[in-house]
């Protein structure tokens, strides 16, 4: 899978993100180098028949199409429709760039594909044995997402294929949060009243959701929260944390999930949301607190999980809010005397980012250590469980097996070599700002 930078969000209401560029050959330049428009010779009568007898065309069909960059890469048709008032063979297609994730699937009009590299539709299912003998188990188990994310892990596959089926066309365009207009990446199970709406603007405070700016405008007039609806536990700076118990803020937590589905992919979607307490992560200024990012945590996890699932929005991500809340999920397991572990599985992003975190905590604390230090001596330091402590160090070479017990070897160099290489670790929690205690089930 190719990788490719997260979409430039525009502010204040102007013209919409555009994702970054991907890299991929030229096949067909629409103009010549000089800019001047190519003029193209009349197609000869059996190019036009042969053309137009494979129109429209076929869902699953593979072909090139020319994207933003003006180079063309290779799709897969995943939906079409008709156009209103159109010509008999006037349809868009709904395609996936096969080398990119799928947050670039969009419609496309038939000028952009070109026909002379139509391939035949392949049967889903053949394809898929075939795929399945050439990948290996790693590969398999590769999954090109952004976030931190709950999997399928509890659908057969004959479930997972429907849900794919069911979620394949991104239903909602772009939405208007704050000051920001942000294009959208995955569907959203919005209510059915809203399977019309390109566009949704939601009031970033109550997290509402309308079709039009009017009515967004009114609410706003009307709505009278400036942060979101839960207690502030943590305030440094301009950064504030509030917790949001989903019982007694269903709509907010509701609604949280529908907004958060948008930019996570193989996520399970919560309707319970009585189970859930979610940490909100704000920016504040005179206006308000403006929402960032968030995780949420089930209120009692047999597994020892503290956190089910994380989302940083797009206008601020890589500033070091993810590993800020990865942090923080680690700071309410002290503060609860628990160990806790992200929720399984996580994608192989979401794996890298946990074993950052880790490198980083573990290590920083194996050199200023002296003498031996046990894993257990280690959890109960980091709240960090000891399976994943004993992974981490493991992946790193730093821990042996003598004499029926992990050994950890700690040479400096080596340890300062790991550290660069696992980066910095994003925005300090500062544990003195966090006035919290941990949830109670009250009688």
């Amino acid at each position: 899978m190719g990788s490719i930078d997260t979409p430039t969000i525009t502010e204040n209401g102007s013209t919409q993100s555009q994702a970054a560029a991907p890299s991929g050959g030229d096949h067909k330049p629409p103009a010549s180098a000089n800019g001047a428009q190519v003029e193209v010779s009349p197609e000869p009568e059996g190019t036009k028949k042969r053309r137009s007898s494979m129109l429209p065309l076929e869902v699953g069909t593979r072909v090139m199409c020319r994207w933003r960059d003006g180079k063309y890469h290779p799709v897969k048709v995943i939906e079409r429709r008709k156009m209103p008032y159109a010509v008999p063979y006037d349809y868009e297609y709904y395609v996936h760039y096969t080398e990119f994730n799928r947050r670039l699937d969009e419609w496309v009009k038939l000028e952009q594909l070109d026909l002379d590299s139509v391939e035949a539709v392949v049967d889903e299912k053949v394809e898929d044995k075939v795929t399945s003998l050439k990948m290996t188990r790693h590969q398999k188990r590769k999954i090109d997402e952004t976030h931190v994310e709950v999997g399928h892990e509890e659908l057969d596959a004959a479930s997972l294929r429907e849900h794919e089926e069911f979620t394949k066309v991104k239903n909602i365009a772009t939405i208007e949060l704050g000051r920001y207009e942000i294009e959208t990446w995955y569907f959203s199970p919005f209510p059915p009243e809203y399977n019309d709406s390109l566009k949704l603007y939601f009031c970033e405070f109550c997290l509402n959701f309308m079709k039009r700016k009017e009515q967004l405008q009114r609410h706003m007039r009307k709505c009278d929260l400036k942060h979101p609806p839960g207690d502030e536990i943590y305030r440094s700076g301009t950064l504030s944390m509030f917790e949001v118990d989903g019982k007694k803020n269903k709509v907010y937590g509701r609604n949280l999930c529908y907004l958060a589905k948008l930019f996570l992919d193989h996520k399970t979607l919560y309707y319970d949301v009585d189970l859930f307490l979610f940490y909100v992560l704000c920016e504040c200024d005179d206006r308000g607190c403006h929402m960032v990012g968030y995780f949420s945590k089930e209120k009692h996890s047999e597994e020892s999980y503290n956190l089910a699932c994380i989302l940083t929005l797009p206008p601020y991500q890589r500033k070091g809010y993810g590993k800020f809340l990865i942090a923080f999920s680690y700071e309410l397991s002290k503060k609860e005397g628990k160990v806790g572990t992200p929720e399984r599985p996580l994608s192989d992003l979401g794996l890298l980012s946990y074993r950052g975190y880790w490198t980083r905590v573990l290590l920083d604390i194996l050199k200023k250590h002296k003498g031996n230090i046990s894993i257990k001596e280690l959890s109960d330091m980091t709240a960090i469980k000891a399976e994943d402590i004993l992974t981490t160090l493991q992946s790193l070479e730093l821990i042996q097996y003598r004499k029926g017990q992990h050994v950890i070897c700690a040479d400096p160099k080596v340890l300062d070599r790991h550290l660069k290489a696992a980066g910095r670790g994003g925005l300090e929690v500062d544990v003195s700002k966090l006035i919290w205690t941990p949830y109670k089930e009250q009688s």
